[in-house]
């Protein structure tokens, strides 16, 4: 599977008794990242059977109550069990200075060293990157600073053809050189096709994280064409006025988001408690998007 989105908590600030403050796990080629770490994230990693061991970065969009709480307990697990590795937590400064008395009073002991990575909250700037995946942040605008995440797949290389490596008698150099975009001239002294040599890979997924934020329409370049977005949806729009005072977004301009930036698929969350039927954002924001859908807890999202 080469990206898969597993939603740990869904609900705005109080968590009720089908869903969770906000969390999500996304594994990006078998690299595991937590999104978020609200209130009983630890409990939610557990019964999605996702090994702690693998989860070595940790991403906080802002310093909100039901974005950070199940935080240090997560932190004190992982020691229990023994962890060695290195944990980054990538968030504002302020968190390692919020999260200090916490360790040195619960969890002096920790058999594994923390490094934050300090996020900015003005312009985007990559966060995070190996040989196969690159972490985006981008501003959001909210009462608090916070960011947004896009997670992207590099550009993945094409594979041979294994009647090509016959034909043309390959040597292991001359797959590497092709695979790198090299010409290949055959015995005619003529260059040979790509069509001819190689299978090109798809297309490189990508998965952006807007959490929370009001209707901001600065983020639509950063996200264009992305396949999944996952966007805070706290009202429906009859409440935009209540959603621009405190900061937040109603499910119709978070479609509307989605449709100005060619999204593929959009993913509502972050649903106020008010609301006990959810169907409405459902509706409203198939009015302007259709390839939408509500996030519940335990749901998880596959791309191939």
């Amino acid at each position: 599977m080469a990206l898969s989105l597993t939603i740990l908590g869904s609900n705005s600030a109080l968590p009720t008794s089908d869903r969770y403050p906000t969390a999500q796990i996304l594994n990006v080629s078998e690299r595991f990242f937590l999104i978020d770490c609200g209130e009983g994230t630890q409990m939610q990693l557990r019964r999605n059977k996702v090994n702690f061991s693998k989860i070595n970065h940790i991403f906080i969009s802002h310093l909100h109550g039901d974005h950070v709480f199940g935080l240090i307990g997560l932190i004190s697990t992982f020691g229990l069990l023994g962890r060695r590795k290195v944990l980054t937590i990538h968030a504002h400064q302020d968190l390692k200075v919020l999260l200090k008395p916490h360790l040195e009073y619960f969890v002096a002991d920790l058999p594994y060293r923390i490094e934050f990575n300090d996020l900015t909250f003005d312009e985007p700037r990559v966060v995070y990157e190996d040989k196969k995946v690159m972490v985006e942040s981008i501003p959001l605008s909210h009462r608090v600073p916070t960011c947004g995440f896009i997670f992207k797949e590099k550009p993945l290389q094409p594979n041979i053809q294994k009647q090509a490596i016959e034909r043309f008698k390959l040597t292991v150099p001359e797959i590497v050189a092709i695979k790198n975009g090299e010409e290949f001239i055959g015995v005619d002294g003529l260059p040979v096709k790509r069509s001819e040599l190689l299978h090109e890979p798809r297309k490189p997924l990508s998965y952006a994280f807007c959490s929370d934020t009001r209707y901001y329409r600065r983020i639509i370049p950063f996200i264009t064409n992305v396949d999944l977005l996952y966007h805070e949806a706290t009202f429906l729009h009859e409440l935009k006025d209540l959603a621009k005072r405190t900061s937040h977004t109603t499910a119709k301009q978070a479609a509307i988001i989605a449709k100005d930036a060619n999204i593929g698929k959009l993913i509502l969350g972050h649903f106020s408690s008010r609301y006990k039927d959810k169907m409405p954002f459902l509706s409203e924001a198939k009015a302007v998007f259709d390839n939408v859908e509500l996030v519940s807890d335990n749901q998880v999202y596959h791309l191939e």
